[in-house]
């Protein structure tokens, strides 16, 4: 795809979020909504259209190249994921369920629940790719030195000339082979015939011969033919799994992506190095002609103050904008009257009386009217501006004069010379404070004035909402590096190395019939798809910007519950390789032993806490999560493991909005430790079902069509079926036990059945009915389920309350 592409797919974007914004910021002034289903659709439809707008500027911020354009791009990329994560947790207050479903909306805007499942910015990744293969050989390097990790011989680079002759050689091997058994055949054919010498052998003419040929030959291209035309058939309908085999073409896009990813880091240099020279240019030219129009502006300003109101005012503060905030009113505050002096003492004293009774008339309207209110964006203003700043730089550009997407320097020029100036009006302010101050006590020497005037205080205000406070804890390792203190910890085990595994490698189907069950007042299990969403929304995409963890709801902790084989410890895999993060290993069994006493665990949760914050993101992993909070501790348990019940919520309290830092807990029996502890410890709880029959399937179509030589006409839809109640790891074990390399090398001749893949699977265990049911009635006592039993028993009080109501008054019409 060409760069022009690329920028109609912005511009739809910019267009559907013009549109969008309106309707937020509508949204934002709007009265609180009672009625629980039109808020949940009101809030579902922006979200899911936030979803389509940001999944183009994903893929336009990773393959367009011009510098200028990127820096605009990111900031609405981040704006409008976090305003995603806002509506996700507006919807779970609204649903009173970490899962939510809106089939309704995507019929209204005709799209796919493929379509709206977002997807990781590959810039997490990608930014930041040197520093993460720099910390895994460093890694490596350690554990080869401590001998725990084997060392792993590099392939020999082959030429082209090298690998033919291998290839030719193992060539004529296999010729050889197959020549010696077909020799060997003929002679046990001669030995055994007693066919006469003298036999006559009928000759064929040469015209008969050629015949036969063509005919054979004209046979087998018609049945090529036809069986790649009735493939094609059924791949356009459906009824096939495509070729997992990469193609040319495929190997064409990949290149011209890499193509474009060299680009973008040779236009980012080139843009950096203008804006240096330009900015070195500006300052030596323009820098004391631009101090000299700042300085008459203000001397101007302070002038036309004092003959209006006789005073000499006060320049604003460096934190409020300085002098620029006085120019940017365009005269409205500049130019002062006595009638604006006097209305504002009324206006004061009215709101001093006022505010006690709109306080009082508040209090009683939220008692009387409890709805859904929309709560407060920190990345609406964000949107508006950025795409402002679209509307008036890009939308309307002729870019026909720069096909190859290089810096614009006019623009370049015009961004110097503001940043510039403010460099230069911070320091002709600070000069002017002082001369206005000088000039304001030579007045009061004049006046009669005895003493210094007082400066008054202003105010800070923050604009990010509350912030959170973080206390100064007592650093118990200043004198060491954080070399040393990662060394440490690698060596006794603690951080590990993580499987590199995209999230989308935990497959799964999204669910199809959830809405309609929610519909009729049902509580319906995710599917696994729902879960692979719900994973980047709470755990991989707040802790890949530092903008987002600041500003959106505070995650600190998620426990992932689920059978054995359900893929808890996959999640926690792709969470790391997605973010690039540092994994340490808190498991019991993995801290027996190490740091002993109370003193040394104080250590510990000292270094995991420090060099997580050191080396962001990072995740803090344990298996087994509920083993701190166990009432009673089996005694071939060795591993202590309620060591950590005090210290793990603690640590859990210290994560504040500026760590980039999350604990992940996975557990088989979450019901074997202390409800009341494990939901102090963990904000989000995730529950990982068996699959269903469309997450199975398309397993099934991934796992099995990956191996070269399987038919595909393979039913997968029986094993599908057969395999309910399995886990997914049941499955990928069942199909590497059959799938062995010696198997796979006589698909050609033995084509797989289905008989294999069913003995392979009858030794194995699945999820029994007991097993679910006690993890279903665990999961109705978790926090979030109670919370809407209570809602839905209010909801039917209500009603209960209002049909009493309406037949008491049909009574008394009767009367």
């Amino acid at each position: 795809m060409s760069s022009m592409i690329y920028n109609e797919l912005w511009k739809s974007a910019q267009t559907d979020m013009e549109e969008l914004l309106q309707i937020d910021t509508n949204l934002q002034n709007a009265k609180s909504q009672k009625d629980r289903k039109k808020a949940h659709n009101t809030v579902s439809e922006l979200y899911v259209r936030y979803i389509l707008i940001y999944n183009k500027l994903e893929l336009c911020y990773d393959q367009i190249i011009q510098p200028q354009k990127r820096i605009l791009m990111k900031q609405l990329l981040v704006s409008c994921l976090g305003r995603i994560l806002e509506l996700k947790h507006e919807l779970v207050e609204i649903d009173l369920s970490e899962y939510s479903y809106f089939d309704d909306i995507l019929i209204k805007l005709s799209v796919t629940p493929q379509e709206v499942e977002i997807q990781i910015p590959r810039y997490f990744r990608r930014e930041c790719l040197q520093e993460i293969e720099g910390k895994q050989k460093y890694i490596e390097s350690i554990l080869k030195g401590i001998g725990v990790l084997d060392e792993v011989v590099p392939p020999k680079n082959m030429t082209e000339s090298e690998a033919i002759r291998l290839i030719q050689a193992h060539e004529r091997a296999r010729q050889g082979r197959l020549r010696f058994q077909f020799m060997k055949e003929i002679r046990q054919i001669k030995n055994k015939s007693a066919i006469k010498a003298d036999a006559k052998i009928k000759e064929s003419c040469e015209k008969t011969a050629v015949i036969k040929i063509q005919k054979v030959w004209r046979g087998y291209v018609t049945r090529c033919k036809i069986r790649k035309r009735r493939l094609e058939e059924m791949l356009l309908i459906g009824m096939l799994q495509p070729s997992q085999e990469i193609t040319e073409n495929a190997r064409q896009a990949e290149k011209v992506k890499e193509e474009r990813y060299e680009k973008q880091i040779k236009y980012q240099e080139l843009y950096e190095n203008l804006v240096v020279e330009a900015k070195e240019r500006i300052r030596k030219g323009k820098s004391a002609i631009i101090e000299e129009n700042i300085r008459s502006e203000v001397r101007n300003w302070v002038n036309t103050y004092f003959q209006q109101t006789g005073k000499i005012p006060d320049l604003p503060s460096a934190e409020s904008g300085g002098s620029r905030v006085i120019f940017s009113r365009q005269g409205t505050e500049s130019t002062i009257s006595k009638s604006t002096a006097v209305s504002s003492k009324e206006s004061k004293k009215s709101k001093r009386s006022k505010s006690k009774k709109d306080s009082d008339v508040e209090q009683s309207e939220e008692e009387t009217e409890q709805g859904f209110k929309s709560v407060p964006s920190n990345f609406l203003s964000e949107l508006v501006h950025a795409n402002q700043e679209y509307q008036e730089t890009w939308k309307n550009k002729d870019e026909a004069v720069n096909m190859a997407q290089l810096p614009y320097l006019d623009m370049i020029e015009n961004k110097t010379i503001k940043e510039v100036e403010n460099e230069v009006r911070v320091t002709v302010d600070q000069a002017l404070r002082d001369d206005i101050e000088a000039l304001q006590y030579a007045l009061d020497r004049d006046r009669g004035l005895k003493g210094k005037r007082v400066k008054k205080t202003q105010k800070r205000i923050r604009r990010s909402g509350k912030k959170n406070k973080k206390r100064k804890e007592k650093d118990l390792t200043p004198d060491r590096t954080t070399e040393s203190l990662f060394e440490e910890l690698l060596t006794q085990g603690i951080i590990k190395l993580h499987k590199e595994i995209p999230l989308c490698n935990f497959k799964g189907e999204k669910s199809f019939i959830n809405y309609n069950l929610r519909e009729k007042r049902k509580d319906p299990l995710p599917a696994l798809g729902d879960i692979r969403q719900l994973i980047a929304e709470y755990c991989i995409l707040p802790l890949g910007n530092n903008t987002l963890r600041e500003l959106t709801p505070l995650i600190r902790s998620v426990l992932i519950a689920g059978p054995h084989g359900s893929g808890k410890k996959m999640l926690v895999n792709a969470i790391c390789t997605e973010l690039g993060a540092t994994l340490f290993d808190i498991t019991p069994a993995n801290i027996a032993g190490k740091y002993p006493g109370k003193s040394g665990l104080i250590m510990l949760m000292h270094l995991i806490l420090k060099v997580s914050r050191l080396l962001q993101p990072s995740v803090i992993f344990m298996e087994g999560a509920e083993k701190p909070f166990v009432k009673k501790v089996s005694k071939t348990d060795k591993t202590d493991p309620k060591r950590l019940k005090k210290d793990l919520p603690k640590l859990v309290k210290s994560i504040t909005n500026e760590d980039r830092v999350i604990l992940i807990g996975t557990s088989s029996s979450p019901w074997d430790g202390d409800q009341k502890l494990l939901y102090q410890t963990y904000d989000k709880i995730i529950y990982i079902p068996r699959p269903d029959y469309g997450s199975m399937s398309l397993i099934w179509k991934d796992l099995i069509y990956k191996h070269p030589g399987i038919n595909r006409q393979f039913d997968t839809s029986v094993m599908a079926k057969i395999c309910d109640g399995f886990t997914i790891g049941t499955v990928l074990a069942s199909i590497n036990e059959v799938m062995t390399t010696k198997r796979i090398v006589q698909l050609r001749t033995h084509p797989l059945t289905h008989g294999e893949l069913i003995n392979a699977l009858s030794s194995k265990d699945p999820v029994f009915r007991e097993e679910e049911d006690t993890f279903l009635a665990w999961l109705s006592k978790i926090p979030i389920s109670r919370k809407k039993q209570r809602a839905l028993e209010l909801e039917l009080q209500k009603l209960e309350e209002e049909s009493e109501k309406q037949q008491r008054k049909g009574k008394n019409f009767h009367k």
